[in-house]
């Protein structure tokens, strides 16, 4: 099947790369020269596990190229996919202005039977707006399909090809059957392929991201209660995880969650709410519990040193908003850095991957270490807020030589807290009892 996808930021990359993975002939579109320059030669502009050795592979075998052409790129093609970023605005909503100007730059090149399929994350009913826009522009019917995306960053690869359902939005069945053609190589394991309506499709999207957000604020708002009652967030989740109602992902406390979907959701659904007039409580506490747990770890470095803070050199360990990506967006490590460089700290940081991203933010202000250990060379404290494998089992002893002071504030809870302070350290963790 011939495709195009456009947009190649880390949703288009991605769907791009797995779908010539399967045989199609893809060309990722982009209007920044600069990233598909930098794609053709062979570079990655992010970091996700696995899709530079996908890249590399259908590159290389002509299944997937790049452009800026985007008319010489839709002319052939049976589905273009659109996959450009909808950013907050600073009412809430989502910027669509980059998927209006893509439907309306397609509607002169659309062969007859092609379809247009929506991947970037829009507000509910933009189907509808963009299928009468384009519809009315080309004099035409234009077929318009959903087909929301469920990538976990640092695991994108396995989740489009092998995910746990594919959901699409369409008007007629015969849209739905080429759709489910596209994704059967990755439905052989027989998990389901979900047909609806547009609106339902897209509101799917809204509504899974917030029941995670929605797990994730509460736990941590549990776990800041347990820490007061002195009960141990841990203990307590292992008590309720273990319902199957209940379950454990999304139930580990933490500095409150980041990236480009969750914050960005959230905000986006309560404002479709407001807009419709419809009362969202908990989503909007949702909001409030996670903006205040982002402060947490801060706070609890503030308590620590009290008067002393100033002047003071702090080790962090992690800046990307999870593990094994690049991804500073939202990340609660910026609300640190920034907490703690006003309060006059220094600060010596490392992420395996992340570091890059934040230096174009904070240039020189912080000190950027290679290695793990070197960040904590006379540090008076270290503070975990990104939870790398590589941070789970340290030399204590070692870090314990290299530190002024040992202390740990550990913002994801990774150590036992008997063990951190049987080996000399002062702990600090989100809800345990220490």
């Amino acid at each position: 099947m011939k495709i195009a996808v456009i947009g190649t930021g880390y949703v288009g990359l991605v769907t791009a790369t797995c779908l010539a993975e399967s045989g199609n002939e893809v060309v990722g579109v982009d209007k920044d020269a600069g990233k598909i320059a930098t794609l053709k030669s062979g570079k990655i502009p992010i970091y996700e596990p696995g899709l530079a050795e996908l890249v590399h592979r259908n590159t290389r075998e002509q299944r997937l190229v790049f452009s800026t052409d985007l008319p010489a790129a839709v002319k052939d093609a049976q589905l273009i996919f659109i996959a450009v970023g909808t950013p907050e605005t600073p009412t809430g909503d989502a910027d669509l202005s980059a998927v209006w100007a893509v439907g309306d730059a397609l509607v002169p090149h659309l062969r007859s039977d092609a379809i247009v399929v929506i991947k970037s994350t829009v507000t509910v009913g933009t189907n509808t707006k963009l299928m009468e826009r384009m519809s009315q522009k080309a004099g035409k019917p234009v077929e318009v399909a959903s087909n929301p995306e469920f990538l976990k960053e640092g695991a994108a690869i396995d989740d489009f090809m092998k995910p746990d359902r594919v959901v699409v939005g369409v008007r007629r069945s015969e849209i739905g059957q080429r759709l489910r053609d596209l994704y059967a190589p990755f439905l052989r394991t027989e998990h389901p392929f979900l047909v609806m309506g547009p609106e339902s499709a897209e509101m799917t999207k809204y509504v899974a991201n917030a029941m995670l957000a929605t797990k994730i604020s509460f736990i941590n708002e549990m776990a800041n209660l347990c820490e007061k009652l002195g009960a141990d967030i841990n203990d307590v989740r292992r008590g309720i995880g273990h319902d199957q109602r209940i379950g454990f992902q999304f139930l580990f406390p933490g500095p409150g969650y980041g990236g480009s979907c969750f914050p960005k959701d959230v905000k986006n659904i309560i404002s479709i709410a407001k807009s419709s007039q419809v009362s969202v409580e908990l989503l909007q506490a949702v909001d409030r519990v996670n903006d205040r747990q982002k402060r947490v770890l801060p706070g609890k470095i503030r308590t620590h040193y009290g008067k002393t803070l100033k002047g003071k050199c702090l080790a962090v360990w992690g800046l990307a908003f999870k593990p094994r990506t690049d991804d500073i967006r939202e990340a609660p490590a910026m609300t640190l850095l920034d907490e703690m460089l006003n309060a006059g700290v220094e600060l010596r940081v490392h992420d395996p991957e992340a570091a890059a991203n934040v230096k174009k933010i904070y240039g020189e202000r912080l000190t950027y270490c290679d290695r793990p250990y070197s960040a904590l060379e006379g540090a008076d404290g270290l503070a975990i807020v990104t939870e790398w494998p590589e941070f789970r089992h340290p030399d204590f002893e070692l870090m314990r030589r290299l530190m002024r002071e040992p202390v740990i504030f550990d913002g994801r809870n990774l150590y036992e807290p008997a063990t951190v302070k049987a080996a000399g350290f002062t702990y600090h963790a989100i809800g345990r009892v220490v």
